[in-house]
């Protein structure tokens, strides 16, 4: 099933139930009034969701309405916990290239992961802005939202306790980036707000794309109109979600509701594009500055600038949307007036 939450009510939204095509969706209040509420009794008030939803495809929901992904929050406005890591080693090695780091001696044994800002999770089509100094970036990721893990769970079972999948866009501040790392506290200013796609759904809705804790369909990124990033997701993904949740939760529980983060989906190229994919592989525009570098000196790619829009999206074999798509316009950067309080 597919699931979203609607910009009404409360700051959490009102769960729907949405319909596979994506043009329909029902309220459940009598389920649960929120995505969080329902996840927190996942395996007795899922059921019932599961019904509305075979209602909705069957045309025979009593109080379906048009669904607008514009008019969604994120999945999640705000999550107990939103965790990202790098399960995708290129981008790792091209990341740690550009600001001229070493790699960590365990790369491949155990994944990088950090703690993002989870009380304001950004909509699928909320503007971005950023002083023009910043370095403003995206980057085209999965990220799962789990149910109740105990700490010590291994990656085979920790992989059972996903309940939903969305698609994520990690906002990055290139230029801020380097100071932080810096300083040895990891990421704070250098992320803003991350977005999500309008909808989350179960791992059966992916049907034999779902399997080894991966997801095996094709990130589409594109950057006013023109394709950019066209990255099968599975294959490249060295850490599973499994692993990656399993890492979270090595010294201690998950609750239900928390996010977790692929990092980057990034696959390896050729920088002459000898190989036919130079920039197709790129899902944020960190990876394509250093390609171009590498391949003719310089890079030639702007980081993101007002009146850009970014469109990342995942199609299933018929060519239809699965989770919605995350799209988002460059506005001008307007700091807040300290006289004013925050924008």
């Amino acid at each position: 099933m597919k699931l979203a939450s609607l910009r009404r009510g409360g700051r959490d939204g009102t769960l729907v139930v949405v319909s596979r095509d994506l043009t329909r969706c029902q309220p459940v209040p009598g389920i649960a009034a929120t995505l969080q509420a329902a996840l927190d009794d996942w395996n007795r008030l899922a059921p019932g969701l599961c019904e509305v939803a075979l209602s909705l495809e069957a045309a025979h929901a009593r109080h379906a309405e048009p669904f607008d992904p514009r008019a969604c929050l994120a999945p999640l406005p705000r999550a107990y916990q939103w965790l990202d890591g790098s399960a995708y080693l290129n981008h790792v090695r091209l990341a740690r290239r550009a600001r001229g780091a070493a790699l960590p001696d365990d790369l491949t044994r155990t994944p990088l992961m950090y703690q993002g800002g989870s009380d304001d999770l950004a909509p699928a089509s909320s503007p971005l802005s950023a002083d023009p100094h910043w370095g403003l970036d995206f980057e085209a990721e999965l990220a799962v939202i789990t149910g109740d893990v105990a700490a010590g769970t291994d990656p085979g079972a920790a992989v059972e306790a996903v309940r939903l999948l969305m698609l994520a866009n990690d906002v990055s501040l290139r230029h801020l980036v380097p100071g932080e790392l810096a300083r040895g506290f990891g990421f704070v200013q250098s992320k803003p707000s991350s977005s999500f796609s309008p909808v989350a759904v179960t791992p059966d809705e992916l049907g034999s794309a779902w399997r080894d804790g991966r997801v095996h369909r094709v990130m589409r990124v594109d950057l006013n109109g023109l394709p950019v990033a066209r990255v099968p997701a599975g294959e490249p993904m060295h850490f599973s979600f499994g692993a990656l949740i399993a890492h979270a939760a090595r010294t201690r529980r998950l609750g239900a509701g928390s996010i977790i983060g692929s990092g980057t989906i990034s696959m390896a190229q050729e920088a002459d594009g000898s190989d036919g994919t130079v920039g197709a592989g790129c899902c944020c525009l960190l990876e394509r500055r250093l390609l171009e570098q590498l391949a003719q000196g310089s890079a030639t790619t702007d980081y993101l600038k007002p009146g850009d829009r970014l469109r990342i999206e995942m199609l299933d074999d018929a060519g239809h949307s699965i989770f919605g798509a995350i799209e988002q316009q460059v506005l001008p950067w307007t700091p807040a007036d300290p006289a004013k309080g925050p924008r």
